[in-house]
């Protein structure tokens, strides 16, 4: 029974709550993917959350807590016992079970591990508690298929069957020597095709390409983006192999780089959502509101040096919107474009001069026709050809100040290890109002002799 999950059926679900109802959120809800019980649970009250997922199988509940949010997950999980989380994360891929652990105090982490059931997926965890989160250790699960490379085609058969069990989904079967030594991979085709009685070493492929455990996250999602993996193999120092990492974990890094990076365009200075708490969203935003802030008495401050030159002509004020918001949308666009590039780990830095070259001629050309455009609408309907000059020429000037200012200042950010997705937002526009109102009312000294 497919259900519509609307405004409608979720008052439903509360009401079958309320009233005990247990047969309507069974009916309606056993043939649902887990994601969609979710995005239910998302729309009630915690006790309201627990008492579905009580009623669900616990295969179906342990994929469903592998998926909520952090924060709702961590206040969701005060409401369990031990005993009941221990169920769930034994029928856990050991990655994100040890992802629910790290949100627990010591105590409460130690207990559930202890009432672990399987006791090698209480021994990968423990194993997987020792890797920082935002490395490749920290990303692996344990659960993987291998198989030594002096086995037969019988026993490798039996083997997969056996570890498969404990695996969700068979990517690839790695090689491996006595002493758990990636050596490459076997692919099933060949596999299937070959007799019970030939060697694993005379089928497989030395053509793998693996990261050690060690390796930032950032450094997997480029080497999975760049050969296009779905799934890639951990391994140590010595080339033992210990884990794997598959693609829906590497979406999972992506999704949050990407949201960080916005985050911080836009000047909020740590990662929220919509129902985070009034207090952590206003400290989100407040520090950058506050430079641009500080950035916009600074321009005030600095108009003031010219005051008695719009006073003189006060046709000038009437431009500064547009200086300014101009060199703005430029420096943005500009930063925006080196920042993806730097987020895909390209190497930006060779063939600099080229690079730097073509950037100033898009920035050029783009200045050219923008302070062309602004000459002709100013000079059309003010009559001021001195004016018209003045503005246009600033124009030109901010246009190109921005474009380098968009485009070097992420780059040296990165060189300096700060996170360049800071240079935009306010912090060049900032920089570009202050810089434009210096350009254009210098242009407007020299052209006009104030």
């Amino acid at each position: 029974m497919q259900v519509e999950i609307t405004r409608e059926y979720i008052e439903q679900v509360e009401e079958a709550i309320a009233r005990d109802d247990k047969g309507f959120l069974l009916e309606t809800m056993t043939d649902m993917y887990p994601a969609d019980i979710t995005t239910v649970l998302y729309e009630l009250d915690t006790n309201e959350s627990k008492y579905v997922l009580d009623l669900l199988p616990p295969e179906t509940g342990s994929q469903i807590l592998s998926d909520l949010d952090y924060d709702i997950r961590t206040d969701f999980l005060a409401y369990f016992t031990s005993q009941e989380i221990a169920r769930y994360v034994n029928l856990m891929d050991s990655d994100d079970a040890v992802d629910i652990l790290n949100e627990m105090n010591v105590q409460r982490r130690e207990e559930v591990i202890a009432l672990i059931e399987n006791e090698e997926k209480a021994d990968d965890i423990l194993d997987l508690l020792h890797y920082e989160e935002d490395c490749a250790g920290g990303l692996m699960a344990k659960e993987l298929i291998k198989v030594n490379i002096n086995w037969r085609v019988r026993q490798c058969i039996e083997e997969i069957r056996r570890q498969a069990e404990d695996v969700e989904r068979i990517y690839t079967v790695y090689v491996v020597d006595n002493r758990d030594i990636l050596l490459g991979r076997l692919s099933i085709k060949a596999l299937l095709l070959s007799k019970d009685d030939k060697l694993v070493k005379d089928i497989y492929s030395e053509d793998v390409i693996s990261i050690e455990s060690f390796r930032d996250e950032n450094e997997v999602v480029s080497v999975m983006q760049k050969y296009d993996l779905e799934a890639i193999p951990v391994v140590n120092i010595q080339g033992k192999l210990l884990g794997r990492i598959t693609i829906d974990d590497v979406i999972d890094v992506m999704q949050e780089q990407a949201e960080l990076s916005r985050q911080l365009m836009t000047g909020i200075s740590e990662n929220v959502e919509e129902d985070d708490s009034v207090f952590r969203i206003s400290r989100s935003r407040i520090p950058w509101l506050v430079i641009g802030m500080v950035g916009g008495l600074l321009a005030a401050h600095f108009m003031g040096f010219f005051e008695a030159d719009i006073a003189m002509l006060p046709a000038l004020a009437l431009f500064v919107p547009l200086i300014t918001a101009t060199g703005g949308n430029v420096g943005i666009q500009s930063s925006s474009i080196i920042i993806q590039t730097l987020s895909s780990n390209a190497v930006i830095f060779e063939n600099f001069s080229k690079r730097l070259f073509k950037l100033i001629m898009v920035g050029f050309l783009n200045a050219l026709i923008i302070s062309a455009l602004v000459f002709t609408f100013t000079y059309l309907f003010r009559q001021d050809l001195k004016l018209s000059t003045v503005v246009s020429v600033a124009l030109f000037s901010v246009v190109m100040l921005a474009s380098l200012m968009g485009t070097l200042t992420p780059m040296l950010l990165d060189k300096l290890g700060v996170n360049p997705a800071v240079a935009a937002g306010p912090f060049i526009t900032t920089a570009n109002d202050l810089l434009g109102l210096a350009i254009y009312f210098g242009v407007a000294h020299m052209l006009y002799d104030l």
